[in-house]
């Protein structure tokens, strides 16, 4: 690094970084920091790059970590950022070019270098070389300043008051990025970190006044979606091209051509990936879910969780003030339409999740929407995909379904609107379905999936939930829709069949004892809860909606021999009374119009007999309603799926496998 370019191999060997971490002091005030400063540096862009980079600081950190505590280095470097992003704001409004990159290429020297210590050391540890300074061997700073919180209180500054622009972008991105790294100790521990240094920094202090602000700021970073500045877009011109931004041995710095760093390099060429995506907004979004799902403090809950609990919308002139000091407000129509387009990755399904669940203003927002097919279609396109998904994707896209039917208006709405074409849906052509239909389809497909693949109760039993919550509003339902109603209860039916007959044998005086068997009362008594479930949801929209029906009441007339079985089995006999009285009515008439109908005739047959079916014959049973509930400790699921997400999904982030502890890397 220095004056001109560096390529990562050479990092190791670089005479300037050699002195930043060898054992002279160097003073904030030394021509050394323009020199070291003045680089450029083509990011990593593939993890094999990222490793090389982390590898060549490692070298450099061993050698800091050894001579820093005599000569208090690594926090005259910070004090030299400090005192460059003083002046960033206006730097940026006159386009201060030089000033900038100055700045930004400090910051990156330092996320570098801290994300090295921070995997290497504990934050104590870590907390000591901040206070380090040019006096005697292992002395500490004597001034008041705490230079760590000083750090971060800066890199929020930085984030919240720096208007993004080309020039800027690079240097936000930076700020967000160590900020992630600086909350980065979770990945090192196999325990949920209830008490961090970093957290306490945030949570209390300086950074406190900034919460509302960061948080709106980092949403807005993601709804805006801002793609990296091209190549060569803020990279200083030379004397010929009329720039004239060179600067001789006067500044103190090494005369030549200043080439910012740049997102990919100066003169490399955009990947399509690059094209289409926002490095700030996904690195906005991860900070933002990180900082949601640090642990409440022993004596404050977490002020950026009651942040994004509370916010409201712009538009909404009624609202009332908010007792929550960390409230704030930012428009819900570009939050939605964002959300709506971003629903491909797992964060910005954890962060809808996280808005439903926890902000009753965002709720309300999507719920009164009229356009909601642009917010289920993609949940629905998570949920279809499931092979290709992971399981805490799929999870998330699952109970954003169920809160969303916990609703009685959105129920019957979903059934309103009219799709055309889904073409993703590929084992039947659909030219024309509701989106209520194509809901049912998912879920059905979703639970048929966990049968044959996955057997996971949990998830069973919230595909469930949602589909008992929209029974008692089913409308209209596509004859696909009904069918495989019906032809879920068919393999659930078979497969207890099955369970049963293997119950059954275990039992016989044949069957060998010399070895251990499956415990098939269990898996019995799982399989007759959900028929039970089953059952309560097709007699839900029979008694509250069979006029609106007639395509499952064909279905159920179509293979009412499925039936047969259940009508005096003790668990399903109350339920089993007003299917059996619905198909025993319908069959009747169908049986007096005679043999040979068509398919026409009899839902002919069906629409009429609905009008004459005696109602009060039909046995009334609690309305189906299932909330969802987060479980009692959620940061034990949650905190581990944020930082899988910022491992496998940060921006030229890497850390080594070898090194992470809080989860199973092959499992995230």
């Amino acid at each position: 690094m220095g004056a001109n370019g560096s390529s990562i191999s050479e990092l190791p060997e670089n005479e300037y970084l050699k002195k930043l971490s060898g054992p002279e002091a160097i003073s904030e005030n030394d021509p050394f920091w323009n020199q070291l400063l003045s680089f450029s540096f083509n990011t990593p862009t593939n993890s094999s790059e990222l490793k090389l980079l982390e590898e060549a600081a490692l070298s450099v950190c061993k050698s800091l970590v050894e001579n820093n505590p005599r000569t208090g280095n690594l926090a005259a470097l910070i004090k030299v950022f400090l005192s460059r992003t003083k002046e960033l704001k206006i730097s940026a409004e006159c386009e201060n070019h030089l000033f900038i990159w100055q700045a930004h290429n400090a910051l990156f020297i330092i996320c570098c270098l801290l994300k090295v210590l921070i995997c290497q050391m504990p934050e104590e540890e870590l907390q000591l070389h901040f206070t380090y300074e040019e006096k005697t061997s292992g002395s500490y700073g004597s001034e008041c300043e705490d230079l760590m919180e000083e750090l971060l209180c800066c890199l929020i500054q930085l984030i919240v008051e720096i208007p993004l622009l080309d020039i800027t972008y690079s240097i936000s991105l930076e700020a967000v990025t160590t900020l992630v790294v600086f909350l980065s100790c979770q990945l090192f521990h196999k325990e949920i970190l209830r008490e961090s240094i970093a957290h306490k920094y945030l949570m209390h202090g300086r950074c406190l006044s900034y919460t509302s602000r960061l948080v709106k700021t980092l949403l807005y970073n993601f709804i805006r979606q801002e793609r990296s500045p091209p190549p060569g877009a803020h990279v200083f011109q030379t004397e010929s091209d009329g720039g004239g931004l060179l600067y001789g041995i006067a500044s103190g710095v090494a005369t030549g051509l200043w080439s910012v760093f740049t997102l990919g390099g100066a003169g490399s060429k955009r990947s399509p990936q690059q094209e289409e995506s926002s490095p700030l907004a996904n690195q906005s979004l991860l900070l933002l879910l990180v900082l949601a799902n640090i642990t409440d403090a022993p004596d404050a809950p977490n002020p950026y969780r009651q942040a994004i609990m509370s916010f409201k919308n712009t538009q909404d002139s009624t609202a009332l003030p908010s007792p929550n000091p960390h409230a704030f407000q930012i428009n819900f129509n570009s939050l939605y339409t964002t959300l709506c387009e971003q629903q491909n990755s797992d964060q910005a399904t954890l962060l809808l999740y996280t808005l439903l669940h926890q902000n009753t203003n965002v709720r309300t927002y999507m719920l009164a929407r009229t356009d909601m097919e642009n917010l289920v279609l993609p949940i629905l396109e998570i949920l279809y995909h499931v092979e290709e998904r992971n399981s805490h994707h799929v999870y998330m896209a699952l109970i954003i379904l169920l809160i969303l039917t916990e609703d009685d208006s959105f129920n019957r709405s979903i059934h309103e609107v009219i799709l055309k074409n889904i073409t993703w849906y590929s084992e039947r052509v659909l030219t024309e379905i509701s989106l209520g239909s194509l809901l049912i389809l998912v879920v059905i497909r979703t639970i048929q999936y966990n049968m044959t693949r996955t057997r996971d109760k949990y998830l069973h039993t919230n595909c469930l939930a949602a589909l008992a919550n929209m029974s008692a509003q089913f409308r209209s339902l596509h004859q696909y829709a009904a069918q495989r109603i019906i032809s879920l209860f068919s393999l659930l039916s078979k497969k207890h069949n099955k369970v049963l007959e293997q119950a059954t044998s275990l039992r016989s005086p044949l069957a060998s004892d010399d070895s251990p068997h499956p415990d098939y009362a269990q898996d019995l008594n799982v399989i007759e809860e959900v028929i039970r479930m089953m059952l309560e949801i097709i007699n839900s929209c029979l008694t509250n909606s069979l006029n609106h029906n007639p395509n499952l009441v064909y279905a159920l007339l179509y293979k009412r021999d499925l039936f047969e079985q259940f009508r005096t089995h003790p668990s399903f006999q109350d339920i089993m009374q007003n299917i059996d009285l619905v198909i025993s009515f319908f069959s009747s008439r169908i049986e007096q119009a005679g043999a040979e109908l068509s398919v026409e005739r009899v839902l002919e047959i069906i629409k009429q007999g609905v009008v004459a079916l005696p109602r009060d014959r039909l046995r009334k049973f609690p309305e189906l309603k299932f909330k969802y509930v987060e479980e009692e400790q959620p940061e034990e699921f949650f905190i581990p799926y944020v930082w899988s997400l910022v491992y496998n999904s940060a921006v030229a982030l890497y850390w080594n496998p070898q090194d992470v502890q809080l989860f199973t890397m092959d499992s995230g």
